[in-house]
């Protein structure tokens, strides 16, 4: 699991921003959202990966339009732990909204408007735990955790669902 060593490496490097308080954090308002909706953590953890995976496509976009320190200041922005329809705006046009929403709906079984409704919180937490990277005084691009979220030269093997759920166990 390459993107949670990332994150793990991040949380014993004093140089980076990654805390337990931070992923404890990401990973209550997610419980919180999931219990809201009435999800299971498997269902979740499958939106989690739908919408991981989008997000992670909509920023490899970003980056070739814009470079990582576009990126970069995306996440920056609209990384978070509450609602947030503005970062979902921000990565994705309505168009592709609506394509989230469907591949999540079909991947997970959660009704479309159930999803629409989640993207704004789901979103801010993604860009969050690529958040959890950067460094507190590093240049765009030295980020390990959005770096290793982006290769797609790697084994491809990026799943938030399966990030998450580790996460969770290790603070535990």
């Amino acid at each position: 699991m390459g993107l949670f060593d990332k994150i793990a490496g991040a949380m014993s490097d004093p140089n980076l921003q990654a805390s337990a308080g931070q992923i404890g954090s990401i990973l209550g308002s997610l419980q919180e959202t999931s219990n809201t909706q009435n999800l299971d953590n498997s269902t979740t953890q499958a939106l989690m990966s739908v919408v991981g995976s989008q997000v992670r496509g909509a920023l490899q976009e970003k980056k070739s339009a814009n470079g990582m320190g576009g990126v970069q200041g995306l996440i920056n922005q609209f990384a978070g732990t509450g609602f947030n329809p503005q970062a979902v705006s921000a990565l994705f046009s309505p168009q592709q909204q609506e394509q989230v929403v469907q591949s999540a709906s079909q991947n997970t079984g959660v009704n479309a408007a159930t999803i629409q409704a989640l993207l704004p919180t789901l979103v801010p937490l993604v860009l969050n735990f690529l958040k959890t990277g950067e460094g507190q005084n590093s240049a765009a691009g030295a980020n390990p955790v959005l770096n290793s979220f982006l290769d797609s030269d790697g084994d491809g093997d990026v799943d938030m669902g399966d990030v998450m759920k580790l996460a969770g166990r290790f603070l535990k």
